[in-house]
């Protein structure tokens, strides 16, 4: 999404996006102007350095030199050395407390920054993630966020304290030789030409480099996740040479990034040593010609190594303000994400129903990846409290589709979806989803134990109520010989247990939601038949007093539901009962002669 505005010079539009980062800054804007008076302090401090050895040359060593009977007491030496000392001390410490200090805020801005961002994302709607891969999503979280990081925790402070030393070191060197100053002058109008110009090329390859890492991050969490698959295929092989091919272009890309970054650096200390050499030969022959002492060209070269060194730490920093202006683009833009499903403006307050009430009416859709397609076409359909309606049909008739739509994953093209008489599009997500449990055809588990995965039903249960649920969905049957009972680890997305058993987790955490809208998206299509038996009886104890609505290919399992609605093609073709149904010759007659009487 574009985030600058082409009317804005260059270089604003470069370092647009750092503004943005600005609502994190100002809760801790006070840690700010602390740091922001430490950099001040310790750049005052590093400035009289030189004008303490100014005068320790002068009046001391000069002194001593100048008279043969040493009229210079030692206590008096000692003082410019102890004043050295103390100034030393003084910067140390300021530089410590503004280290800690820069460090915290950027920490803390980082982590505010990795939540809103995280949080952004958990509202988008599935039709985000059909173009954006998750991996994509994790290294911008991770990789790019650590550049902002070290920027706000480091570069921007090291940056603001070479300003200083650079503004201030200028000042003094005019004030010492303003002959000098006037040399060095030109020197470093010469010397800032090249760091500008390379700071824009470095901004364009960090933000390619760090979508070379993303594409690898994202190739390797999708594969990662199949591994069974790629194993069973024998795919290994390919795969590592997939994800090399990307990591080489991720480091390519990189090189050439570092590669100009490099040259810059070599530029920069080349022109700074050549320029305070020259100025030093310049000022040699000055005090040789007895116009200026010892002391102020000692000075003035130390102001000038600490001018040089502050445009040398500038063009660092200025290198990784441009990396971070590209990292923030890239998180911004996630940031600013607008969710295809919008919050009703002034949501409706929906009753707290013990059952659920559902019209579709004249209900078409199409998905936004195929719009010239509709996957639902003038749906009609009325669900009373309490009836269990069974959806079949051939894959892709639309069953699925009608779940999405419920739950508000995609909203209707035409037509509207009344829950309990109300718009599902005029109450607040929270609200239309808390009356809805769903158990999928692949359910999610949870890098947690048993019990914990059961409780994301209602993290508010018991431990009481969440055995209860899952005592109802026959869960008990296996748990128990679990090596831990309720408190096993079941592994990263339940590969502990077998794929009947993770539906029972499912249907548990379902039942323990309490809702009374229930969605049953094949939910015993992973079980064996006595599996099947066990579970079917805890489906028909959680459907009792609810509204369900089942998905299911195997009419088996749907004979004993209220009503059976046959779509195809996104269409009603055929409603009833199983008995109606298998007299009609229709659809439903010939998917069931296909599966009762082979």
């Amino acid at each position: 999404m574009p985030l600058s505005n082409p009317a804005q010079p260059a270089a604003t539009r470069r370092l647009s996006p750092l503004r943005d980062l600005w609502p994190f800054l100002r809760p801790y804007r006070g840690r700010v102007a602390l740091a922001f008076v430490l950099l001040c302090l310790g750049s005052a401090t590093m400035l009289l350095v030189p004008l303490a050895f100014r005068d320790l040359i002068d009046f001391g060593f000069g002194q001593r030199e100048n008279t043969s009977g040493g009229l210079l007491g030692t206590s008096s030496l000692s003082s410019h050395f102890i004043l050295l000392f103390w100034l030393a001390t003084l910067w140390a410490v300021t530089v410590a407390a503004r280290y800690y200090t820069v460090s915290w805020v950027g920490e803390r801005v980082t982590a505010d920054l990795r939540s809103a961002v995280y949080a952004r994302m958990l509202m988008q709607s599935p039709q985000f993630f059909e173009t954006l891969q998750t991996g994509e999503v994790l290294s911008r979280l991770t990789g790019d966020t650590t550049l902002i990081q070290t920027v706000i925790g480091s570069s921007i402070s090291m940056g603001l304290r070479s300003l200083f030393q650079f503004t201030g070191g200028m000042v003094m060197l005019a004030v010492t030789s303003f002959y000098l100053f006037s040399l060095n002058l030109g020197l470093m109008a010469v010397l800032m030409l090249p760091i500008f110009a390379i700071g824009r090329k470095v901004k364009k390859l960090s933000r390619e480099s760090q979508d070379k890492i993303a594409d690898a991050s994202a190739l390797a969490g999708e594969i990662l996740n199949a591994i069974p698959t790629v194993q069973a295929y024998t795919q290994e092989q390919r795969e590592t040479r997939r994800f090399a091919d990307r990591a080489e272009a991720s480091f390519v890309t990189a090189i050439r990034r570092t590669r100009v970054r490099a040259a810059m650096t070599a530029l920069v200390i080349t022109e700074v040593m050549g320029s305070i050499i020259f100025v030093l030969w310049i000022g040699a022959n000055q005090v040789h010609a007895g116009s200026m002492t010892g002391g102020q060209l000692a000075s003035f070269v130390l102001y000038a190594v600490l001018v040089a060194g502050g445009v040398g730490t500038m063009a660092e920093v200025w290198g990784d303000v441009m990396r971070a202006a590209g990292a923030t683009e890239r998180l911004l833009e996630l940031l600013h994400a607008k969710s295809t499903i919008a919050e009703a403006v002034s949501s409706q307050a929906l009753p707290q129903p013990q059952q659920a009430a559902i019209h579709f009416e004249h209900i078409t859709f199409r998905y936004p990846a195929r719009l010239q397609t509709a996957a639902l076409d003038n749906i009609t359909l009325d669900i009373a409290p309490g009836e269990s309606v069974a959806l079949v049909g051939p894959s892709g008739a639309g069953k699925t589709t009608l779940f999405q739509l419920l739950l508000r994953f995609y909203d209707v093209t035409d037509g509207c979806i009344r829950l309990n008489g109300q718009d599902i599009r005029q109450l607040s997500l929270h609200d239309l989803r808390d009356k809805i449990a769903i158990v999928p055809q692949d359910p999610v588990i949870f890098s947690a134990n048993a019990l914990e995965n059961i409780r994301y039903g209602r993290p508010a249960a018991s431990d009481a109520e969440v055995m209860a649920a899952a005592k109802s969905a026959q869960v008990e049957e296996f748990i128990d010989r679990l090596p831990e009972g309720y408190q096993t680890f079941l592994g990263e997305r339940g590969t502990r247990l077998s794929g009947g058993q993770r539906q029972r987790i499912a249907i548990a955490r379902a039942i323990l939601k309490n809702a009374p809208l229930l969605l049953l998206d094949e939910a015993t299509s992973a079980l064996d038949a006595e599996s099947e038996i066990l579970v079917q009886e805890g489906l028909n104890a959680a459907m009792q007093g609810r509204t369900t609505l089942i998905i299911a290919h195997r009419l088996a399992t749907v004979q004993k539901a209220h009503r059976i609605v046959v779509l195809e093609h996104g269409r009603i073709v055929e409603t009833g009962t199983p008995a109606d149904l298998r007299k009609q010759s229709g659809l439903y007659a010939r998917l069931a002669r296909l599966q009762f009487d082979v």
